[in-house]
């Protein structure tokens, strides 16, 4: 690829991952061919060489299992289109449950999908077994089959998109380092970079776990920060069936794919820990980070009895590379606020290869547009509070959205990590009368008061959960006879 520059570009998209890939190849397949892309390195060079490549159809909302199925179908088209395998095997998935509270949620999960006309079915211990046979089933009362579900080769998908972007017209230069994004009356004017400046429209960060730090240089907020991530992979596995589904435990914590008659098994972490805190290397380039075995062994531990092959079988492989995750699990996509021209992609919390194309797609047609063709208020970056994206809470925060990958997926569920950053004089006044606080944009804000002798802390159910009839009791009080509603926080 050249590393000639242009003068002017009507878009120019900082980041050669997935993401940016995507968004240059759909530009360019919609006629937008004065699109030129810039990476600081080489192409997926960041985090998106090392992801594990799963692609789950079914994500957290509307929006995101929109972008999963999109990104499935594509998948399987584009080989066709660019002559670049992505390395896509359908070899679908099962989540699987070990409590009463998780199949619930599967369930739950598996009708969500079929809402999308996603297939999505039962299984029982017996049936599970018969498709993944390496599995101990022990404590398993069930799991859901995903049978359209299956991996792809992070490294082939996004050099498929690259390589299609360029048959539309578009521009990539790799080693080309964005120093700044310039900006004039409100709206972006380009971008400086250590070869020279390109005069720009549109401008998209697509910077992966840079993009904090480069949105900051413009007073654009992008909350997310790296953390340390984990996974294995095997030796050679003799008579390794090469259709297994992946598979998710989520009680255990872990998520296995076959991988050329190896198994790739990674974790979600009971803990995690954020990286470069104080700034990523400049030289980062295919890194990865220290193995600490501390830091997996008790879920490495739950695999070990899930999957007892790996009780005598070596590792190969014993990988630690960072991802970012963002403060509230949700992506930023979208324009940013007040500086018109600037476009965000960033922030997806490890589901890059999954959601990629659909994202890129998203973002691309909302720039042609001039205006989002779906509702993606949900990743809107103008729901970020400066102070959000912040070192500080950042570090404390984002941690908690890996954790929270494989936990339950309560309704109203409160985060646990940086707490207390807001609070009405009326805090401890409330909190001594028993307030059970949710936070709200920082905002600690009474949820429920628990009666004497009730403690108050939040217990979560798919169905009325313990503090219902607390909170039906304020409810009849304020109707009946008068309260006190503390609306400080709303400024």
């Amino acid at each position: 690829m050249t590393s000639h520059l242009t003068e002017r570009a009507s878009v120019v998209i900082i980041g050669g991952g997935i993401m940016g890939c995507s968004v240059a190849y759909h530009l360019a397949k919609g006629g937008w061919t004065d699109v030129i892309l810039l990476e600081r390195k080489t192409l997926t060079s960041g985090t998106t060489w090392h992801a594990a490549g799963l692609v789950g159809q079914l994500q957290g909302s509307h929006a995101t299992t929109a972008f999963a199925s999109y990104g499935v179908e594509l998948l399987q088209e584009i080989e066709a289109e660019t002559g670049q395998n992505p390395g896509f095997r359908r070899s679908g998935s099962i989540s699987i449950a070990l409590n009463d509270e998780r199949m619930a949620e599967l369930k739950r999960k598996a009708d969500f999908a079929r809402l999308f006309g996603v297939e999505a079915h039962y299984m029982d211990t017996a049936q599970i077994v018969e498709r993944w046979p390496l599995m101990n089933v022990d404590g398993v009362l069930g799991g859901i089959h995903m049978p359209s579900d299956g991996s792809a080769n992070p490294i082939d998908l996004t050099q498929a998109l690259a390589k299609g972007a360029r048959l539309h017209g578009a521009k990539i230069c790799e080693h080309v380092k964005v120093e700044e994004v310039l900006t004039s009356g409100g709206r972006v004017t380009g971008v400086r970079t250590d070869q020279g400046t390109i005069l720009a429209h549109h401008v998209v960060n697509c910077g992966g776990m840079w993009a904090r730090d480069l949105g900051r240089q413009n007073g654009v907020g992008v909350p997310l920060h790296a953390c340390e991530h984990y996974y294995l992979v095997t030796e050679p596995i003799p008579d390794l069936p090469s259709d297994l589904p992946v598979l998710r435990s989520y009680c255990d914590g872990t998520y296995w794919k076959e991988d050329a008659g190896k198994l790739l098994f990674g974790f979600a972490h009971f803990h995690a820990k954020p990286w470069a805190t104080n700034g990523i290397p400049e030289s980062f380039e295919f890194d990865s980070l220290p193995f600490v075995e501390e830091d997996v062994m008790e879920v490495l531990q739950l695999a070990m009895n899930r999957v007892p092959v790996l009780q005598e079988t070596g590792i190969r492989t014993f990988f630690n590379g960072p991802e970012s995750y963002s403060h509230d699990g949700r992506f930023t996509l979208g324009e940013a606020p007040d500086r018109k021209g600037y476009f965000v992609l960033a922030g997806v919390n490890s589901t890059g290869i999954q959601s990629g194309a659909g994202a890129g797609k998203a973002l691309a047609d909302w720039i042609m547009a001039g205006h989002p063709t779906m509702d993606l208020s949900e990743m809107d970056p103008a729901r970020i509070e400066d102070w959000q994206a912040r070192d500080a809470y950042l570090q404390e925060r984002c941690p908690e959205t890996l954790v929270l990958t494989y936990a339950m997926h309560w309704p109203g569920r409160q985060r646990q990590s940086a707490r207390g950053l807001r609070r009405t004089p009326f805090y401890h006044a409330m909190k001594a009368r028993g307030a059970a606080y949710a936070e709200v944009q920082g905002w600690e804000r009474p949820g429920w008061f628990a009666p004497d002798g009730v403690t108050p802390n939040y217990d979560h159910s798919f169905h009325r959960p313990g503090w219902f009839d607390h909170m039906l009791a304020e409810q009849r009080a304020v109707r009946e006879t008068a309260g006190l509603i503390d609306y400080s926080m709303l400024g």
